[in-house]
């Protein structure tokens, strides 16, 4: 169950746990099970059982799976497994994937490190751990999980959205990983480049311009018409959806696309870096 701890003052992920474990221990107690019973029953300690029904753990989806099979719930108890999972994560990850679930277009500048939608597991792990303070290791692995989440909205299918991601050269050279994980971030990024629907674009750092120096934003287009920026900075992250400020990112976007290489020249840039010693 490790990484599976029930976040602190996140209402909403409280009040999902609140009825799960409800739930839960309504079924329990009428299949007049004591907790080390219900444990031995699913295979879990009687500690753990006890930590879920105190809403302290989040009950994993083989723990539901197991539970549903055990107190013949007939699917009601294994149908709690999306909500649950969903709020294993972050509140402010859960929020910027409501976002993008909702979003036609997703545009992306980064000059700190590869979009998330991007990143490999390897990646992901290696630029969490260079955190300080460091995560835990519960923390680093329930905030990998949470990032190779978001990118399940990746991909060319019709019903996705459209992504536009410029990548500064220097996130592209920073080892996060070593030269193995590198490597594979970079082949990585050839494969979802050629991706119908994904434009990947590389901002050389021999330009002399670029209008993204103030540092990572996007840019979403929503499904019912309107555009928020999305802003994530030194233990701050946040929604802009002031019009006015969103216009102001929307036209650095556009600067920044176009001082950048295009997409079929940013795939030949990465592929050189690929071929480099």
């Amino acid at each position: 169950m490790s990484g599976w701890e029930a976040g602190r003052d996140d209402e909403e992920a409280g009040a999902v746990m609140r009825t799960v474990v409800r739930q839960l221990k309504l079924w329990r107690e009428a299949a007049g099970l004591t907790q080390a019973e219900f444990g031995a029953a699913i295979g879990y300690g009687e500690e753990l059982v006890s930590s879920v029904e105190r809403g302290r753990r989040i009950p994993r989806p083989e723990y539901l799976d197991a539970a549903d099979e055990v107190l013949g719930a007939g699917g009601k108890i294994a149908a709690l497994k999306e909500d649950v999972t969903e709020v294993r994560y972050p509140k402010k990850v859960r929020d910027v994937k409501r976002l993008e679930a909702e979003a036609v277009e997703i545009c992306s500048y980064n000059n700190s490190v590869i979009d998330g939608l991007l990143q490999t597991k390897e990646y992901a792990r290696a630029v969490f751990s260079s955190r300080r303070p460091p995560f835990t290791e519960e923390e680093l692995e329930q905030q990998v999980a949470a990032r190779l989440a978001r990118q399940e909205i990746i991909g060319d299918g019709a019903s996705l959205p459209v992504f536009s991601l410029v990548q500064c050269e220097s996130t592209l050279r920073r080892p996060y990983g070593g030269t193995m994980v590198m490597r594979k971030q970079l082949e990585q990024l050839l494969r979802l480049g050629e991706l119908r629907n994904v434009d990947i674009q590389v901002m050389p750092l021999g330009r002399e311009g670029n209008a993204g120096v103030d540092g990572p934003f996007r840019v979403l287009r929503l499904k019912d018409g309107t555009t928020v920026g999305f802003n994530e900075v030194q233990l701050t992250s946040r929604a802009i959806v002031d019009p006015k400020l969103v216009q102001i990112l929307e036209i650095r976007y556009g600067i920044i696309r176009s001082q950048a290489l295009n997409p079929e020249e940013s795939l030949a840039f990465i592929k050189k870096m690929l071929g480099e010693p």
